[in-house]
């Protein structure tokens, strides 16, 4: 059963958050639903976006969540009520035990993402890293443990710098 997990961008425009959306439904598409398992940190943007796409196949979906304060209190009420959504609909859910969510609780949710997944969804535009535990060293340490990385950025694609 493949295992997909996903790292990204949080601040996709609009229109670029729509052509994700896209291609995500497209490299999904080949995965029969019962036989598909996505996991994901569930924060906005791209994380978000992936944990729609494999609900909607009626996959599975793993929750990763880096601490028990978990989307942590910059997340809009918006972004809070599809963390909670999509949490409530979650298979499984796998609570990291970090106090604060730091660059060191994404970097164990990140390892922890890469321990259970076959290949890595990166909705990331190829940029530098803001540091330890954003999406370019995710995809840094998936390439460097040998995994898979189909890497999704859309022409046109924008951030909001959010």
């Amino acid at each position: 059963m493949p295992v997909i997990a996903v790292t990204g961008h949080l601040d996709l425009a609009p229109a670029t958050s729509r052509a994700v959306r896209t291609a995500l439904d497209a490299l999904l598409s080949p995965y029969p639903a019962g036989e598909l398992t996505g996991v994901s940190c569930l924060a906005p943007g791209a994380d978000t976006l992936f944990a729609d796409a494999v609900l909607a196949r009626g996959a599975r979906l793993v929750a990763v969540l880096p601490g028990p304060s978990h989307p942590g209190p910059q997340a809009t009420p918006a972004e809070r009520a599809a963390f909670e959504r999509l949490l409530a609909a979650a298979h499984q859910v796998l609570v990291l035990p970090a106090p604060r969510l730091d660059p060191a609780a994404y970097v164990a949710a990140n390892a922890r993402l890469l321990q259970l997944a076959d290949r890595l969804v990166a909705v990331w535009d190829g940029g530098p890293g803001n540091g330890p535990g954003g999406t370019a060293d995710m995809v840094a340490a998936a390439r460097a443990a040998g995994l898979p990385v189909d890497v999704l950025w859309p022409p046109g694609a924008a951030r909001t710098g959010r």
